[in-house]
């Protein structure tokens, strides 16, 4: 299915049709797999012409070819299934284009390559996900390149004043944001920040490119390019997956960027194989409903967790406060809570252990999104490697337990819960 019609399609349509056309591949009604690392040219004249295309044509130029006339060249640049399921995400996201990498964190390490040079500054949202936070404190941070990050992404004059302080001491190229964060679920105003970016581009004639990791929610609960965003990164390994069994990541945006990333993924060597393109495209055209079903599990555990009296608190984005600030936000930028959350149960690490040690039917493992229902304890997993001291500054303690809610029957996992609570 092709052509501008598509684009007035809803989402729950276009990942079951959107990028694939039928008609080009022997009438297969499924995305067929392209189990090749190389293309045959069709003469030595189509070798020169395919290669002038891939490497000196603008991203508008390109786009206007038909595929079959651009021609692939070799798997680590491009192949079919690859752009399928680039095409299928940019209309999701509703962006010009779509780069898709083996994993989540080769999508944000391409951005920060493609868009940071030594000297800068980035701006960030609290707290990161684990990784990325050792990429911009560890890594990054050795190559001259400063984070600074945001105390409360709600508040203009917080944003405002971190935003200056990262600009005094270098050009501020990036702004990555993550909403909700991962694990704590707070909030970030995705608008607001976009029009503080705007702001420092006219007074300082450099605007940061503003990127939001999209993770915890998705396509189908939260647009941020609709909100301002210049790029919106998601980890495919987790929802769109969905089936805990791949390795992927995505980045939607205008074309420009995303040709940037493209041409940088093919020297990074970090393109998504045939197999996990094919793998995560099928797994697209379930998405919404296995977001939908683990959304409202997700939701009756929540209340269940937050009226147990083992539980000091539970961060689930549904439950702002009506009228505070996230809430307010929240109903602008977001169509659902997700299904995963954060929660904290008194008595520390040895109560959390405990609690963890004996649940029978949810999985303790890292990674969220996928119909299996999974819990963590992230001090000592996901944000192991993250400073202490910056660990506990943005609430992430030895009580923090992420669950990941899936798609089981929600009385099962409620039932789960209760009894590794109270079975002590």
């Amino acid at each position: 299915m092709d052509g501008p019609a598509h684009r007035y399609l809803r989402p729950e349509t276009l990942t079951v049709n959107a990028g694939y056309a039928p008609a080009a591949h022997h009438g297969s009604i499924k995305p067929p797999l392209f189990a090749t690392s190389t293309f045959a040219y069709r003469s030595a004249q189509h070798a020169k012409d395919v290669h002038e295309r891939y490497f000196r044509t603008t991203p508008p130029e390109a786009e206007a070819e038909p595929e079959a006339e651009r021609g692939y060249i070799y798997a680590r640049l491009d192949h079919p299934n690859m752009a399928m399921l680039q095409a299928r995400l940019a209309l999701l996201d509703g962006a010009e284009d779509a780069a898709v990498f083996n994993c989540g964190m080769a999508a944000i390490n391409a951005i920060t390559q493609a868009f940071l040079r030594p000297g800068d500054t980035v701006l960030h949202t609290r707290p990161l996900y684990g990784g990325t936070d050792g990429l911009l404190y560890g890594h990054l941070a050795a190559f001259g390149i400063t984070p600074f990050g945001i105390d409360d992404a709600l508040d203009e004059a917080a944003i405002r004043a971190a935003a200056e302080q990262a600009a005094a001491l270098g050009r501020l190229a990036l702004v990555m944001v993550e909403t909700p964060a991962n694990p704590t679920s707070g909030i970030a105003d995705i608008a607001l920040i976009a029009r503080v970016a705007a702001e420092i581009g006219r007074v300082r004639g450099s605007r940061p490119l503003v990127v939001v990791d999209n993770t915890f929610l998705g396509p189908f609960q939260q647009n941020p390019l609709a909100q301002g965003a210049d790029l919106c990164m998601t980890s495919l390994t987790k929802y769109a997956g969905g089936h805990s069994d791949c390795l992927a990541g995505g980045v939607s945006g205008a074309a420009g960027p995303i040709h940037t990333l493209k041409q940088l993924r093919t020297l990074l060597g970090s393109q998504l194989d045939g197999h996990s393109s094919w793998m995560v495209l099928r797994s697209l055209e379930t998405m919404h409903l296995r977001t939908e079903r683990a959304g409202h599990n997700a939701r009756a555990v929540a209340e269940f967790l937050r009226g147990h009296p083992a539980v000091e608190t539970v961060n689930y984005v549904g439950f702002q406060q009506p009228g505070s600030r996230a809430h307010v936000v929240f109903a602008r930028q977001c169509r659902g809570a997700g299904s995963t959350f954060t929660f904290r149960i008194h008595g520390g690490e040895n109560a959390a252990f405990g609690m963890l040690d004996r649940l029978r039917v949810i999985q303790m493992a890292v990674s969220l999104g996928g119909t299996e229902t999974l819990i963590c304890h992230s001090a000592t997993t996901t944000h192991a490697n993250v400073p202490a001291a910056r660990r506990l500054d943005v609430g992430i303690d030895d009580s923090s337990l992420r669950i990941s809610v899936g798609v089981e029957h929600q009385d099962d996992l409620i039932e789960d819960l209760r009894q590794a609570l109270e079975s002590a």
